[in-house]
């Protein structure tokens, strides 16, 4: 959801180091005693001079990235090790003879029917023929309307990006709302961007598409749908807003009445494509107009072939991994070659697992959450979230750049946080989902039609401020806006972020950091146009909000000249909001764990203090490899800045960090005590 401030960057990936050889048996159980890894310090690079490199150096030179992989390191890790969890609770409910339309039989049903290669070679493309025979239908440009329409109640819908989420100024009212879509690049600049990059991905994605429908037996047609599809995709995506302009929530919202809506966009017929759709409204929320426009321009200027064959391809794009093994490939060696650099596939029951968490994520999560979630965890999260709101608190009281009627809506906001740890407390049902062991590209369309369904009843009724929008088993975190709410699923609560038998400053420096963060989106330039309440509204006194903006175009600017590969530069404005969030929720829990008996002593552990293990634990816990391929992708796309700035980003603008490593003037990252950023 674009409206999430996620914690990692595409989600899931963490520390290969101190596994093994770090656990000794204890009461009959494995219990970790090392906590961070020294062996992959590289301890000839001073502190002062790249902290990243010092805590992870030998790591980074010393790791080779798994050929399945388009990184690796620390999320990759612990993703990898929650997904074998998750596998063998679905091979078990496989062979479980369980009752039909049990939560057991459901997902080990999905899961089943997904590994049964055998039986989907054996359907080839038959799955989707009836789709691409609709599409062979198409008439005219109504007709094209109505087809893409109506698709969406089977899981078959395209070019149309809406959904029922919150209205932003509303944030209790549910509304439709409409997004840009219609592109099969990341981002718009993979189009029209002219450097020997660009035109080397649009050359692939050209042959990519030419295989599709050679695969679909149009060989005769491939090369010059493919053609046309380049040429229409391209012209959509001049209608597209940039990754940067996307952050901007107020210019992001358009409230219409459908009747000015249609007047915008003269050849869409909006009272037929809301009555396709099943939606029944006055009113729409449209984030990016300049895309129906060009959408409702587009389909009476473009040749209908060219449109149908772009129906085409999406749904053999949007189908592949649900069809035979020739289609698998031909998307992997695409996506995950070509983009991201990824040298083989992930194994088809990793794929598996991460599809029925998809699809059937609240069965999937009440088995995961029995089996490897203890309420003690949920106990003592809520403990350190609560210790660092209360730390938040007394620093937005203690800022000398805001003013006290500010100050006191700050607090308001602050304390007006949803808490939502582990799983939620209420699960969501799919009576309606029907699973059985051999019809997988069916179960896919059975779970779509029930989250369509599930998604248009909230239209029109207030919104559910309990529903989670990330499944119990996902590692990562977020915060939601609207909601005003900081969310930290089960799989997240694990080493390196969490762990029992841990010390506090790794505790604080992993999971701290992390909860800190979440906070601090509720506060970063994004998440600070929204009140207590979750709506977009100013509460800011012009003043202060005049000397936050100062304060974030140094953020902007410091974040600017960071450059990785071959001199590609962060881009400060697309990663601001995440690195208010890192820089803030690094302060926060370092305050929040120098409360703690252990934050307020000096005894040392492995050799380090505690202050040393606090940031030393923030360091390894963004200890990550990337691709050169998948970063270049997120240098353009994503977000969160590279981890090596994740870390040395925040540091480097904190005194504690300087004292506890003794850090010269001399130091090459060194920054003088008054250039150094903060904000909160």
């Amino acid at each position: 959801m674009k409206k999430l401030f996620i914690l990692p960057a595409c989600a899931l990936l963490l520390v290969a180091a101190c596994q093994n050889k770090n656990h000794q048996q204890n009461d009959g159980g494995d219990q970790r005693t090392v906590f961070f890894d020294t062996a992959g310090m590289d301890t000839t690079v001073k502190p002062g001079d790249n902290f990243f490199l010092y805590a992870n150096g030998k790591w980074i030179k010393n790791t080779v990235i798994p050929k399945t992989e388009t990184g690796w390191g620390s999320f990759y890790t612990l993703y990898n090790d929650n997904i074998k969890n998750l596998k063998s609770i679905l091979e078990q409910a496989a062979k479980n003879k369980a009752s039909k339309g049990s939560l057991e039989q459901k997902v080990g049903d999905f899961y089943a029917s997904g590994m049964d290669s055998i039986t989907i070679e054996k359907l080839a493309i038959t799955p989707i023929q009836p789709l691409l025979s609709k599409i062979d239908q198409i008439k005219d440009d109504k007709e094209l309307i109505n087809f893409v329409s109506e698709g969406y109640k089977n899981g078959e819908g395209d070019l149309l990006g809406f959904g029922v989420e919150p209205d932003d100024k509303a944030s209790t009212q549910n509304i439709l709302s409409f997004s840009q879509s219609g592109i099969n690049l990341p981002d718009r600049s993979y189009y029209l961007d002219q450097d020997d990059k660009a035109k080397k991905i649009r050359a692939e994605y050209t042959r990519y598409v030419e295989k599709l429908f050679t695969l679909s037996g149009d060989a005769s047609n491939a090369s010059k749908n493919a053609s046309e599809i380049l040429k229409l995709e391209t012209l959509i995506a001049q209608s597209h807003s940039t990754p940067v302009e996307l952050r901007n929530p107020q210019k992001n919202y358009h409230k219409l009445a459908v009747a000015d809506f249609q007047k915008q966009t003269p050849n869409i017929d909006w009272k037929v494509v809301l009555t396709k759709i099943g939606a029944s409204t006055d009113t729409v929320l449209v984030r990016q107009p300049k895309y129906y426009q060009a959408l409702s321009t587009l389909i009476k200027s473009q040749p209908l072939a060219a449109w149908k064959s772009k129906l085409k391809l999406d749904a053999l794009n949007r189908s592949a991994n649900a069809l035979t093994q020739a289609f698998r490939d031909a998307r992997f060696n695409f996506y995950g070659k070509t983009l991201y650099g990824q040298p083989s596939q992930t194994e088809r029951w990793k794929a598996m697992v991460n599809t029925t968490d998809d699809n059937l994520g609240e069965l999937l999560g009440q088995l995961y959450t029995e089996q490897y979630f203890k309420p003690e965890a949920k106990k003592r999260m809520l403990e350190l979230v609560n210790n660092l709101q209360k730390v938040y608190a007394e620093r937005i009281q203690k800022l000398d750049w805001m003013t006290p009627e500010t100050k006191k809506k700050a607090l308001e906001k602050l304390n007006a946080f949803i808490k939502k740890i582990g799983y939620p407390d209420k699960w969501k049902k799919y009576d309606d989902v029907e699973i059985s062991k051999d019809t997988y590209y069916a179960n896919l369309q059975s779970a779509k039609k029930h989250a369509y369904k599930e998604m248009m009843d909230k239209l029109g009724k207030p919104v559910d401020k309990t529903e989670w929008m990330m499944t119990a088993p996902t590692v990562n975190a977020y915060y939601n806006p609207s909601f005003n709410e900081i969310v930290f699923p089960a799989g997240i609560l694990q080493f390196p972020f969490f762990d029992f038998a841990a010390d506090d400053a790794i505790n604080y420096g992993a999971i701290g950091a992390v909860i800190g963060h979440e906070m601090t989106h509720g506060f970063d330039d994004q998440g600070r146009q929204y009140d207590a309440q979750g709506n977009l509204k100013e509460w800011w006194n012009s003043v202060d909000a005049s000397k936050f903006k100062v304060k974030t175009d140094k953020v902007d600017s410091f974040y600017n000249k960071f450059t990785l590969l071959d001199n590609q530069h962060v881009n400060g404005s697309l990663t601001l909001g995440e690195n208010l969030a890192d820089l803030g929720g690094l302060n926060i829990a370092y305050d929040a764990f120098k409360l703690t008996e252990q934050g307020k002593g000096d005894k040392k552990i492995d050799g380090f203090t505690p202050d040393q293990r606090f940031f030393l634990s923030f360091a390894q816990v963004w200890r990550i490899k990337d691709r050169p391929e998948r970063m270049s992708v997120r240098l353009k796309t994503d977000p969160h800045s590279p981890e090596m700035f994740r870390v040395n980003g925040p540091v480097y603008n904190m005194e504690a960090f300087y004292k506890a490593f003794n850090i010269p003037a001399t130091a090459k990252m060194y920054i003088a005590p008054e250039n150094r950023l903060g904000v909160w």
